[in-house]
């Protein structure tokens, strides 16, 4: 068997490209021309929209929502959904300051329970589901009215507890910034991991005897992501700098994307989301993999929790409540992840909690009240999910001619 041609051109990949559009598979084109859009307005409206120093917090404002919507994400590709991570969130974030404030225990001890509880909490879902067959609707609903009562009774009646800003946790998500050369280092790894990978991709399709595209695509892709990534962060270092706790959620993405794509339990996930008894006869634990997949999304909101706390320097019983429920889940379906399972990856946390937190961001730049930022986030929502329906009908269509 002959090697296949490497013909494939960067034109061809444009070609390649709009295809795709016309088939109806706009992957992330909606939602970068959609921060764009918000970007230009924001800063034609207010001119510290762009500014070094706005960026920065905006990155330390989304990376605890960010983490918690990566959970989500996981959910809705098994074509599930979790309507108590804002609850589990605050839960985790009161039961760290119980841990470390009250009890005394070390930090570290007070972060694990708090991420181990998430974790039992997931596990609990998932057992309710596959062993009872109640609609994860309603099982987390439920779930969202009863974490909230007892994040409430933890936290006592005072309603709050206090981190010394002295705590490592709170210097973490506040005060730890990257040195330039660090970031910049961590930039070249990025950039040469995106060339590695592609490179053994091009290699596996050869052992498969599949079309090839050409290795100028590969390095111009990587190329471009250090490029824009130095830019980046040469912007930042204007200001502080970037800081520690948005390289760790972005480092969880990379993790979870390697996980979603390269392991067969990713593959299971995607195989129940997009059809869950074809799943079944091909052998596939279902129960397992939707057992996990609320696991991962609860420790996920876990996590998010004690970063908020740590961002705010306090547990209280406002610590996801409020609106962080629906951001997370709007955050994932904005970025791309379909609400019929099956689609999206785990860089969709990133897209759309850069939507969520630019409109906030920009909302509170010009002074305006909470109302009018539901407004805008609901009908930034509506329009993707309406995005989603459309391009679906479309693979169908396509599909069946």
């Amino acid at each position: 068997m002959s090697a296949p041609d490497d013909t494939g051109t960067i034109g061809d990949a444009v070609a390649g490209f709009t295809s795709k559009l016309r088939g109806g598979d706009l992957g992330s084109l909606p939602v970068v021309v959609g921060l764009v859009i918000i970007a230009v307005l924001f800063q034609a409206l207010n001119p510290r929209f762009l500014a070094p120093g706005n960026l920065v917090n905006l990155t330390l404002q989304a990376a605890p929502l960010g983490v918690i919507a990566l959970g989500t994400v996981v959910v809705l590709l098994a074509a599930q959904i979790d309507l108590s991570v804002g609850s589990v969130s605050g839960l985790a974030s009161a039961i760290v300051g119980v841990c470390a404030m009250r009890l005394q225990w070390p930090m570290l001890v007070g972060i694990v329970a708090a991420i181990a509880a998430g974790a039992l909490i997931g596990a609990f879902y998932g057992f309710l589901l596959s062993r009872f067959g109640v609609p994860s609707f309603l099982i987390t609903l439920a779930g969202l009215l009863g974490f909230l009562g007892l994040q409430l009774a933890l936290l006592g009646p005072t309603g709050s507890i206090n981190i010394p800003f002295s705590n490592p946790l709170v210097q973490f998500a506040n005060t730890w910034f990257l040195p330039p050369w660090a970031a910049y280092l961590i930039v070249g790894i990025a950039a040469i991991g995106m060339l590695v990978e592609g490179l053994a991709r091009r290699r596996r399709r050869a052992r498969a005897d599949l079309p090839l595209s050409h290795i100028s695509i590969t390095i111009v892709k990587a190329a471009s992501l250090l490029v824009l990534l130095s830019i980046a962060v040469w912007y930042l270092s204007l200001d502080r700098g970037t800081a520690v706790m948005p390289v760790l959620f972005v480092l969880l993405v990379v993790i979870m994307s390697y996980l979603l794509r390269r392991t067969r339990w990713g593959r299971s996930i995607y195989a129940v989301g997009g059809n869950v008894e074809a799943a079944r006869r091909a052998g596939i634990r279902v129960t397992r993999t939707l057992v996990t997949a609320f696991v991962i999304c609860s420790a996920f909101a876990a996590l998010g929790g004690v970063l908020s706390a740590a961002r705010l320097g306090s547990a209280t019983t406002l610590t996801g409540t409020a609106d962080t429920n629906l951001n997370a889940i709007a955050a994932a379906i904005i970025g791309g992840t379909s609400l019929f399972g099956g689609r999206g990856n785990a860089w969709s946390a990133v897209l759309g909690v850069l939507v969520i937190s630019a409109i906030s961001s920009g909302l509170t730049l010009l002074n305006l009240d909470a109302s009018v930022r539901y407004m805008i986030t609901g009908a930034v929502l509506l329009l993707a999910v309406i995005a989603d329906s459309l391009s679906r009908r479309s693979r169908t269509s396509h599909g069946r001619a």
